[in-house]
């Protein structure tokens, strides 16, 4: 079978997925299976008042990009920043179409509310590396906007959390390479999972994820 070359990027937003669940991201990366619900629906929506297809934006020293497709040819991943601000600084890089130097700052929009883990602060970091390597800078902040708070959230980008974001992305690959699906491993992060009548069909149809996950919870 031909492939172009973006056949074997991995999409950037995957990682989140990835950290979630495993065997929900391999689902749909790897076996092409989806299934909508009031999350993901409410999700889509958002992003598409932020995703206005590659648009530029001056605002005085600053100039704003939307649905920025980015691609990192390192780790073979590529995706769409929700929207990057440059901000006109002597320290920063020449921006093609734009006069003067910009720092770069992802900004990625959330339906939610910030979480307790860190999945959100990865796909940030990783659209972070895309940037980097695409504009040979470096990208230490990036900011989240919750809806769900109606405020925007400054995340620090370490090396530790890029670093980290270059492990789970070799995982990624391996697993795709080999095309693996994790067996089923319930939690209590199954009642909230998009995929539940695909994951677990049997399960569904005899009872609630919810009921059946409350049930292990008891055990």
């Amino acid at each position: 079978m031909d492939y172009n070359e973006d056949d074997h990027y991995l999409m950037l937003s995957g990682i989140q997925h990835f950290q979630f669940c495993k065997r929900q991201w391999a689902l749909i990366h790897i076996e092409q299976q989806w299934e909508e619900n009031v999350r993901t629906i409410e999700g889509e929506h958002l992003h598409r008042n932020a995703d206005q297809p590659f648009t530029r934006e001056k605002r005085g020293d600053k100039l704003i990009v939307r649905a920025m497709p980015v691609k990192s040819e390192s780790l073979k991943i590529t995706g769409v920043c929700d929207v990057v601000e440059f901000i006109k600084n002597d320290s920063g890089v020449e921006i093609n179409g734009a006069d003067g130097k910009y720092i770069a700052y992802p900004i990625e929009y959330k339906r939610g509310k910030p979480k307790m883990n860190d999945e959100d602060i990865l796909q940030l970091a990783a659209q972070a590396i895309c940037l980097e390597e695409m504009l040979l800078c470096e990208i230490d902040v990036g900011y989240m906007f919750y809806n769900e708070i109606k405020h925007r959230v400054e995340v620090p980008l370490t090396s530790a959390i890029k670093n980290k974001v270059k492990l789970i992305v070799a995982e990624m690959q391996d697993y795709y390479n080999r095309r693996y699906t994790p067996k089923v491993k319930t939690g209590s992060f199954c009642r909230n999972c998009s995929l539940q009548n695909i994951c677990l069909p049997e399960l569904m149809n005899k009872r609630s994820v919810k009921s059946y996950v409350e049930g292990k919870l008891k055990e």
